[in-house]
């Protein structure tokens, strides 16, 4: 019997040190102080009478005892929220989700997705980041997010990569402007306006200025957000037609304020993914990333 010995918190400190990669923000991620770190670090190696890390400058770095242990701290942990999960009792599961989405994820089906976490578990803290797609990837693979919510492709594969729902690319513009347009479906009809969709280093993005390259299109004629969301006024607006991804356009088609324009060409769909790091996630993350995936199940035939 250990006793009182070890204890979840000194288990707890030892892994968010490893990490977060220091004592200070380990501290930080787990709402105490760097010294409460620091004496739960040094009662644990003391009680197993073993060096678990080595103390640098600024970092710390694991022995090779450590790395072994550091496995086995994990487990435990993990086999501690299994024992809550069996008991019915999430609620006692007060730990912190740090959570990245891209924004397309935030204006349609994030509202959703919380909900539904914060049913199974309601003392659950969630600390969201909205960004671009490549910029929450550099924060998932820092260890600086638990569960990324984004789409491909990306620059590393992470442990875990569960396949969400696609997004499909829809041409869209108000009525007005639908109508003094030329027949026909060619996209070449739309570059007679200001042709608003997604920023140049995104796929979508890219396409359009390849296609128009390739077809002899005025490219000047494309305006680039990083705002997905600041599109859809303009093109209310009727300040251009739009390429745009069908869900964050869906309620304005409904209610009429936007049309859809026929064309023989669009951009290649979004794959989404919920990511994270498996080998060093709690339980409550993978749960997350199921919700996720129950919400928003991809197709048979999506990787």
């Amino acid at each position: 019997m250990i006793k009182s010995q070890i204890t979840l918190k000194q288990l707890e400190a030892f892994a968010f040190v490893v990490d977060t990669g220091t004592f200070r923000a380990a501290a930080a991620a787990l709402g105490t102080t760097q010294p409460n770190i620091s004496s739960r670090m040094s009662a644990l190696e003391s009680a197993l009478d073993v060096r678990l890390l080595y103390r640098d400058a600024g970092s710390v770095r694991l022995t090779e005892k450590g790395t072994e242990l550091l496995v086995l701290t994990r487990d435990i942990l993990r086999a501690g929220e299994a024992l809550l999960e069996a008991a019915g009792r999430q609620d006692m599961i007060e730990e912190r989700l740090r959570l990245g989405v891209t924004e397309l994820v935030a204006c349609t089906w994030l509202q959703s997705f919380l909900r539904r976490l914060r049913q199974d578990y309601p003392n659950l803290r969630v600390e969201l980041e909205v960004d671009l797609s490549r910029q929450i990837e550099e924060r998932l693979r820092e260890g600086q997010i638990d569960l990324a919510l984004q789409n491909g492709p990306f620059a590393f594969q992470t442990a875990r990569q569960q396949p969400l729902a696609r997004e499909t690319y829809v041409w869209v513009a108000n009525a007005e402007l639908a109508q003094g347009l030329a027949a026909g479906p060619s996209v070449e009809r739309f570059f007679d306006r200001s042709v608003l969709t997604h920023a140049r280093h995104t796929e979508a993005g890219r396409a359009l200025h390849e296609l128009a390259t390739a077809r002899g299109y005025d490219t000047s004629r494309i305006v680039h957000s990083s705002a997905l969301s600041a599109c859809v006024p303009m093109v209310i607006e009727g300040m251009g037609v739009a390429l745009l991804p069908g869900s964050l356009v869906s309620a304005d088609l409904d209610a009429g304020r936007l049309v859809t324009l026929t064309s023989d060409w669009t951009a290649p769909d979004l794959a989404f993914f919920a990511r994270y790091n498996a080998d060093r996630a709690p339980r409550f993350v993978a749960k997350a990333s199921d919700i996720a995936a129950s919400l928003r199940p991809a197709q048979a035939d999506d990787p």
